[in-house]
């Protein structure tokens, strides 16, 4: 079917373009400092993947590089939206009778959402604690919503795996099962730890490697379908 094919072709989008933005943002402010008008933005050498120098934040948010950023985020998301809509069709397809498809739907268009709501509000500084207590709970919700709709999206992909099983390369659903079980594992033993003050290089570091958790969840979507 047709949604098979276009579900295949926009996940590999879904990784590309966020890990692309995400990293020239990168480069960009640790590589490129003329770039930056206020000097007090840029950063030194870092690989904040292994030494948490610093956070996805604090090299999106400033000039010029939210310009990259921002646009980016509004580009996933809408392609989010596409993403669960779409696999929802394939779902329907397949097993109409589908216990969890709406929760997917609820959960996948959810995060979208909190991306666009995230993304709009970057970079836009208010002196308050309400304010950046705000910021904090969409981030946490995006990424809450965004694994509980990958959760739901592989158990139902189990569950009919008899009937997709020409469609799908196997060994990239279990991969993709084994991944979102990492993040829920790394999520629930990570909580105590970011909850306390301190820490920031750890923090940080983690949130770069589970940017790269998160989304490279849609590049093995790429490689389960087969191309029909």
């Amino acid at each position: 079917m047709e949604d098979i094919n276009k579900v295949k072709s926009i996940s590999l989008w879904i990784f590309i373009v966020p890990f692309v933005a995400v990293n020239t943002c990168l480069i960009l402010i640790t590589q490129f400092h003329s770039l930056f008008p206020n000097q007090e933005n840029v950063i030194l050498n870092t690989i904040p993947y292994i030494d948490g120098g610093t956070s996805i934040s604090r090299t999106a948010r400033v000039f010029p590089n939210y310009w990259i950023f921002k646009p980016a985020m509004f580009l996933t998301s809408y392609l989010l939206i596409k993403y669960w809509i779409w696999n929802k069709n394939i779902i329907n397809y397949f097993h109409s009778e589908a216990k969890h498809i709406n929760k997917i739907i609820f959960f996948g268009v959810g995060s979208a959402v909190l991306l666009t709501i995230h993304s709009i509000f970057l970079g836009v500084k208010f002196d308050y604690d309400l304010y950046k207590l705000f910021r904090r709970v969409v981030m946490l919700l995006f990424i809450i919503f965004e694994i509980v709709a990958q959760a739901y999206l592989v158990f139902t992909l189990y569950k009919i795996k008899d009937k997709i099983q020409n469609y799908i390369n196997l060994k990239f659903l279990i991969a993709k099962r084994i991944l979102v079980t990492l993040l829920i594992i790394v999520a629930i033993i990570s909580i105590p730890i970011i909850s306390f003050e301190g820490n920031k290089a750890f923090k940080h570091a983690l949130e770069w490697d589970y940017f790269l958790g998160v989304i490279f969840f849609y590049c093995l979507t790429f490689f389960m379908w087969k191309k029909n």
